[in-house]
């Protein structure tokens, strides 16, 4: 495994997603997993670590975290746009081997039977926490995060360093359309007088 990957403390979790980035969902159930591109994805409660995901009927992950009651959330970054974007426009109902065409390449976080992808900056290991009737009127799917990891050569110490890291791994935020911006520059409200 990567040796720049670190265990997040979970109270510290929100902060992977605090900055509205787009998330890679990924999920397995038996044999079968797939990951895919979300623009919805937020922190929900601090302790428990809890953290929210609008995932479409029509994907093929949601049916694999509604069967296997677990998925995790990848912050990737500005050198993985082409895979974002492909994950997120290519459905594996139409193409089976998606993954392969997409050139995903996957690894498993210790004690956990997931699919995670390689060169995020951050990782976010969830338990689903059933929800019916939001889950099929809303698309809104609720989980616990049992297990934070981030890239320390982006995350450490419970911050982001984004104004030290290249520019290869700013996160992407979806506009519409294949739009995306980079996260900005760093602003200090404690310093403005």
């Amino acid at each position: 495994m990567n040796t720049h990957i670190k265990s997040v403390e979970l109270a510290k979790a929100y902060r992977l997603l605090n900055h509205g980035p787009t998330v890679l969902v990924s999920a397995q159930y038996e044999h079968e997993e797939n990951v895919m591109t979300a623009a919805w994805a937020c922190a929900l409660e601090l302790v428990p670590a809890k953290v929210s995901v609008v995932l479409d009927k029509s994907t093929k992950t949601r049916k694999l975290v509604e069967k296997s009651g677990y998925f995790i959330l990848q912050v990737p970054t500005l050198k993985q746009l082409k895979l974002v974007q492909q994950l997120g426009s290519i459905s594996q109902f139409n193409d089976p081997e998606k993954l392969t065409h997409c050139h995903t390449s996957l690894f498993q976080f210790e004690g956990f039977d997931l699919p995670a992808v390689e060169g995020c900056a951050a990782w976010l290991i969830c338990e689903l926490i059933p929800e019916p009737h939001n889950q099929q009127a809303h698309d809104l799917f609720i989980a616990k995060v049992v297990a934070a990891y981030a890239d320390d050569r982006v995350f450490r110490d419970g911050h982001w360093y984004y104004h030290e890291a290249p520019a290869e791994w700013k996160s992407l935020h979806h506009v519409a359309g294949g739009h995306y911006y980079t996260i900005g520059d760093a602003v200090d409200a404690n310093i403005l007088e």
